[in-house]
């Protein structure tokens, strides 16, 4: 090639590089535009597992895209208090917030089936019938009337009964007992004869300390140990019957995740999934470990009786029937959730209870 063509040539193909240099740079800025949110927790910074849940999140959206989507995480009461955090999301006061579904069952009791339910699923089970059940596009139908769009951020696995400042062995020993309970437990708990105290987090060692309340349920020991609930009630009772499986839940302003580009809202679902899956793992490695420390610094490991079980699972159903005869998208989601329950622990009793259970003898033998 001469000097003259080869000239030529290279200006046409520089002239088609800029071209499409200019065409693509406006496509790249369409599909990753630059974005920020504001997420509040229902979490104080102390709990560092489960506020950290949101936290992990925003990391994982922030690398993804190359710093593009940033979502700043404020602590409860930052912005809003811990249980206002799904009201400011769906007000558009924030574009996200991270907590617990529960919390809002005062406004309808569907709220609290996308979290946890007294005697429903352990975290596996829920997990399965979230992810593979339909779980999640069914909670939507309710959510998005609610003006939020919500997806599974975290899993605290079976939680703990709760701290009391005396010995409860019957059913008598509930009655006129002021506890601090999440969820619609406490509408169980108080056929039982307890009153039940709907308090944040941060508000539950001074209210134990005070003697405002006589007991208290959070999440489990890794956090619990962190508020020092064992200096104040020690008592410690298993298991949290009411949360066999809880999910946190990241929710979103339905407006602005709608606006979202299709590939920033998949990769908040995939974040989101990563998320719920960290979390349950880091509370089943750090667990273990904290309860010991309790259980040496002074608290006294109790398991609820049988007639206290069986009373509950009992005013359970009562409830369930009542609230079903009214409220039909409650019912829609308890069907579908008993449905998976019956079968989900058919299969267990074959598979993990005879593993864990044969394994549970050995330590006890001390063999492992």
């Amino acid at each position: 090639m001469d000097r003259r063509s080869f000239i030529k040539n290279a200006g046409l193909m520089g002239a088609g590089a800029a071209a499409a240099s200019a065409l693509a740079a406006p496509a790249i800025a369409q599909s990753s535009p630059k974005i920020t949110w504001r997420c509040t927790s229902s979490f104080p910074k102390s709990l560092d597992t489960i506020y950290g849940g949101a936290e992990v999140f925003a990391k994982h959206i922030s690398e993804a895209t190359d710093g593009n989507f940033q979502i700043q995480v404020f602590a409860a009461g930052e912005i809003v208090p811990g249980l206002q955090a799904a009201d400011a999301a769906a007000a558009g006061t924030v574009e996200a917030c991270h907590t617990v579904a529960y919390y809002y069952w005062g406004k309808d009791p569907t709220w609290a089936l996308a979290a946890d339910v007294p005697f429903s699923l352990n975290a596996r089970g829920r997990n399965a019938w979230q992810y593979h059940g339909g779980g999640i596009d069914l909670m939507n139908e309710f959510f998005h009337k609610q003006g939020l769009h919500a997806l599974p951020g975290g899993n605290t696995g079976v939680q703990m009964g709760g701290w009391f400042r005396k010995e409860i062995n019957t059913v008598a020993d509930l009655k006129g007992l002021k506890m601090r309970v999440g969820g619609f437990a406490g509408k169980i708990l108080e056929r039982l004869g307890v009153v039940p105290q709907q308090l944040a987090g941060g508000d539950i060692y001074p209210s134990l300390e005070k003697g405002t309340i006589d007991a208290a349920e959070w999440v489990g020991p890794y956090d619990d140990e962190k508020l020092g609930f064992q200096k104040v009630a020690p008592y410690y009772y298993y298991p949290g019957w009411w949360e066999g499986g809880p999910t946190v839940h990241l929710m979103f302003n339905k407006a602005k995740y709608d606006e979202l580009p299709e590939n920033y809202k998949a990769l908040v679902k995939t974040a989101a999934q990563a998320t719920d899956a960290n979390m349950l793992q880091k509370y089943d490695y750090l667990n273990p470990a904290a309860v010991k420390r309790l259980v040496a610094s002074g608290a006294k490991l109790r398991p609820f009786s049988q007639e206290i079980l069986n009373a509950c699972f009992e005013a359970t159903n009562q409830v369930y029937d009542e609230i079903m005869a009214s409220n039909a998208e409650f019912k829609k989601g308890w069907d579908s959730i008993k449905a998976f329950r019956d079968q989900y622990f058919l299969y267990e009793q074959i598979s993990e209870y005879n593993f864990d259970t044969f394994m549970m003898v050995q330590q006890r033998n001390k063999k492992l």
